[in-house]
């Protein structure tokens, strides 16, 4: 009935454009309508009454929340013990302690159950979303990593093994916003229920069956996608991927505007938990400083208007990101982003639940890492969980959460499974090559006492190179399995540390496990030694 070639979609993608073209995708006439505007009027949004900031007008001037604040100090706020002089202790809450959500943060309530030097164990409650069913949504416990499902599912799991199989058993995964709104468009998943129901959530009652959602606003694609977008102040243009229209002389690129308006609009229609502020992300390797500079104060502007866009704000939690990439001088691009979430909190009185960490695991040092990781964790409240973006390596976890990190993502555990790698403790990095030579003769499971499928069934990591010389899926299956397992087994000893106050000599053994001190064995990294430090672990001790 209609020749898609005209929409110049490869020959491998036909099928599934026909599917789309059938049911609701937009006609290239309906692209051209101008985006609806998303913002809300009236009783929601009172406190986002006063006028938007305009950008300023040169490179020296500062954003006007922020020409009143003293940056020859250290931006803080809501601190406790061990942080700075504060002598009062942060109360802690047993963890079977039944949520208490307020007019502030109607939407998420935070526990933080026990500590362990700057290390927390805390409890995130969190509303229902359409999908699901249980009287109030799985807690969230952190230390937490969120798998990550780009399009809304993880490659090679079923939903149900996410959440059901006691070895994954994962409260909340990662959903990426800009994927979802090029294909099946938030529309469609909107009309469907929202994500929880277009993902297959099962039709129960039983709170450990249930899962939350996180979305990214689709800021990172700024980094990913760079050659195929264009950054302004109204928001961020990307290239289409998947159709381009054809004009008599060529072809003209099929644009799609993300504005902070447009990423809050779509993570509504999704129906996440927790969503994200549209920030301004520019790589952590740039060596532009003005850049930065521009995405820094920028990022405050597009999160007041995500802030008035926001149409949920009494079921999903909206957190601001911070960003200014790797300056962390006192009065620096961090801490001049730090007071401007500072002032929307106190000042202006945003219901703030919680706040992410941007802008890092781009490729820069790491000893830059852990210093902008160190630095945030000292200035943001300690009544608020905060989320450290894209990071996801083992080591990465067990150090930022003793700078007092709680929730993390990556695709590193799921995207290196496909390449048949397993992640196992013991010496760096911490893999089996399941493609090498050695697995091929090896009869031992992946892992001893692991409780992923693979392991428990007693699979063998020959059979696993077998299955995957042959470029059988159900290896990349298995191996996804296990490395999840393993990371959530992970975060659940690192939990456990922290309720025994024993975290510091918890990551006193994995260091010791990972760079073992006999002849030939790999030396710890200086980054991970300062970084320890800063967190009051003496790794000589």
């Amino acid at each position: 009935l209609l020749d898609i070639r005209l929409f110049g979609f490869p020959e491998n993608q036909r099928r599934v454009v026909a599917r789309y073209i059938s049911t609701n995708i937009m006609s290239s006439e309906n692209r051209k309508r101008p985006l609806p505007d998303c913002s809300i009027p009236g009783e929601a949004n009172k406190s986002c009454d006063q006028e938007e900031e305009a950008p300023p007008t040169s490179s020296t001037d500062l954003p006007s929340g922020l020409q009143s604040v003293d940056f020859t100090k250290r931006i803080s706020w809501g601190k406790y013990l061990p942080y700075g002089d504060n002598t009062k202790p942060l109360p802690l809450v047993p963890e079977d302690e039944p949520p208490v959500f307020s007019a502030t943060s109607p939407a998420l309530c935070c526990q933080v159950n026990a500590i362990s030097g700057r290390a927390r164990a805390v409890t995130i409650h969190l509303q229902n979303q359409p999908g699901q069913k249980t009287k109030s949504p799985r807690p969230v416990q952190t230390p937490i990593f969120m798998p990550v499902g780009t399009k809304g599912c993880l490659k090679g799991i079923e939903i149900t093994e996410l959440i059901s199989d006691p070895a994954l058993s994962c409260p909340i995964i990662l959903a990426n916003t800009y994927h979802l709104a090029i294909q099946p468009r938030t529309e469609l998943v909107d009309e469907m229920g929202g994500l929880h129901t277009f993902q297959g959530l099962p039709n129960t009652t039983e709170k450990k069956q249930s899962y939350n959602l996180l979305t990214d606003s689709g800021g990172f694609q700024m980094v990913s996608l760079v050659k195929l977008s264009q950054v302004t102040e109204d928001g961020v243009s990307f290239e289409n991927p998947f159709t381009k229209k054809e004009i008599n002389d060529g072809q003209e690129k099929d644009m799609l505007l993300l504005r902070p308006e447009d990423s809050i609009r779509h993570q509504n229609n999704i129906s996440a938990n927790i969503i994200m502020a549209l920030d301004d992300v520019v790589s952590s390797v740039e060596v532009n400083d003005e850049r930065f500079r521009v995405a820094t104060h920028r990022t405050l502007r597009w999160y007041d208007r995500c802030y008035k866009a926001h149409a949920k704000p009494d079921t999903q939690n909206l957190f601001p990101i911070v960003q200014g990439g790797l300056d962390t001088k006192v009065g620096g691009l961090r801490d001049q982003c730090l007071a401007g979430l500072r002032h929307r909190a106190e000042d202006l009185e945003y219901q703030i639940p919680g706040y992410a960490i941007g802008g890092l695991a781009g490729g820069e040092d790491k000893d830059d890492f852990w210093r902008v990781v160190d630095q945030c964790c000292r200035a943001l409240p300690d009544d608020k969980p905060r989320y450290l973006m894209g990071v996801g390596y083992p080591l990465d976890l067990v150090v930022c959460s003793a700078l007092g990190v709680d929730m993390y993502d990556c695709v590193y555990p799921t995207r290196t499974a496909r390449f048949g790698a397993a992640l196992v403790p013991g010496k760096s990095p911490g893999t089996i090559r399941l493609r090498a030579r050695e697995s091929s003769l090896s009869n031992d499971v992946i892992q001893k006492d692991c409780g992923c499928q693979a392991c428990r069934k007693g699979i063998s990591r020959a059979r696993l190179h077998t299955l995957l010389k042959a470029n059988n899926t159900l290896a990349v299956e298995l191996i996804t399995q296990h490395n999840i397992a393993y990371m959530m087994a992970l975060v659940r000893s690192m939990r456990k540390a922290i309720f025994e106050d024993t975290y510091g000599d918890f990551v006193k053994s994995f260091i010791r496990e990972q760079y073992p001190t006999e002849p030939g064995g790999e030396s710890c990294p200086v980054w991970v030694v300062d970084a320890l430090d800063a967190a009051g672990i003496n790794l000589a001790d």
